[in-house]
């Protein structure tokens, strides 16, 4: 089966001043050479403390974001080569869900306002045709229709985030990248969101790539998992194999973070040494090694390639064996 999203070599930097009154700048590696694949009706995802820049990933593949370097190649195009026409038309098959359900939406413009806007961009049916989308639209994401006359401070957070989804969906696309979608939600909703967004998948057959830095829920929602650090992947696995046998040891402290719900149970936790590096600054042969507690020599000269240990399970680490 042809994948529907190939990113090779994704790269971005940013120039960065080196103090208030320095004419010298520096590079800020947000992004270092990011590559995957997403095959259709595939959810692909991408994880990481923050700061290790798997939201710059995301928007730079939708091209909010504009690239330093490498492809992006969606549905057989490389999306970096479209101009502002094309990219348009493209932008039909590939939405984004954003993290924060309330910033995300206008405060000004009602429901059917914000869910009709995209129809109306891209010029699809008349007025009764619109107005009978968004009803649709409403009721996929189990909201009633006639709310779609209120204003978005009207609703609570997760009925936001119904609505945001709702949005993504008003036309019909291929590719939907989910930016810590359930991050700025309650618990109690959260599980909600995450169930209504696979319900989604099946029935519509979407593919997504779901940004967030909770595990266990990346885990219920995600067929494979992509760990990011410092710009870079460090390991690629499906979701069963990454938690069942972790190859590197910055996954193994990700997954040693993961609270037990059960106050009987104690877990060994797994502390980290020091704090992340700058990415502007990023320390030489692994970026890993010196918050690493199994580093050799060789990791602070060396810079891991991302290999294949076992099959279909990638590591960037030295010490990684099948």
């Amino acid at each position: 089966m042809q994948n529907i999203l190939e990113v090779k070599n994704l790269t971005k930097h940013y120039s960065v001043s080196r103090g208030l009154f320095s004419r010298s700048h520096q590079i800020l590696k947000a992004v270092d050479g990011v590559t995957f694949s997403l095959a259709p009706g595939e959810a692909l995802g991408l994880v990481g403390e923050s700061g290790c820049g798997k939201t710059t990933a995301g928007r730079c593949i939708l091209r909010l974001i504009e690239t330093t370097a490498g492809e992006i190649w969606f549905d057989s195009r490389n999306l970096l080569d479209l101009d502002k026409h094309q990219l348009r038309f493209m932008r039909r098959h590939m939405q984004m869900i954003f993290q924060d359900p309330y910033a995300s939406l206008n405060p000004r413009m009602t429901i059917l306002r914000i869910l009709e806007e995209p129809l109306i961009i891209h010029r699809i049916g008349n007025k009764k045709q619109r107005l009978d989308r968004v009803g649709q639209l409403l009721h996929m994401v189990g909201l009633d229709a006639a709310l779609m006359k209120r204003y978005p401070h009207e609703f609570s957070g997760g009925q936001r985030q119904r609505i945001g989804i709702a949005r993504a969906l008003a036309l019909d696309p291929k590719l939907i990248v989910a930016d810590e979608p359930v991050s700025a939600l309650d618990v109690s909703v959260q599980a909600q969101i995450v169930n209504l967004l696979k319900d989604l998948q099946q029935k519509l057959h979407l593919t997504f790539l779901f940004i967030a830095h909770d595990l266990s829920v990346v885990q219920h929602f995600c067929d494979r998992i992509a760990v990011m650090y410092l710009g870079k992947i460090v390991e690629l696995a499906s979701s069963q194999e990454l938690f069942r046998r972790p190859m590197h040891p910055y996954t193994n402290v990700l997954l040693a973070s993961i609270p037990v719900p059960d106050p009987r149970v104690r877990k060994k936790r797994e502390n980290l040494k020091g704090e992340i590096p700058s990415p502007a600054r990023p320390p030489s042969g692994c970026h890993f090694h010196p918050r690493c507690p199994i580093a050799i020599e060789r990791c602070k000269t060396d810079e891991p390639a991302l290999r294949e240990i076992t099959p279909g399970h990638f590591a960037a680490c030295h010490l990684a064996e099948p």
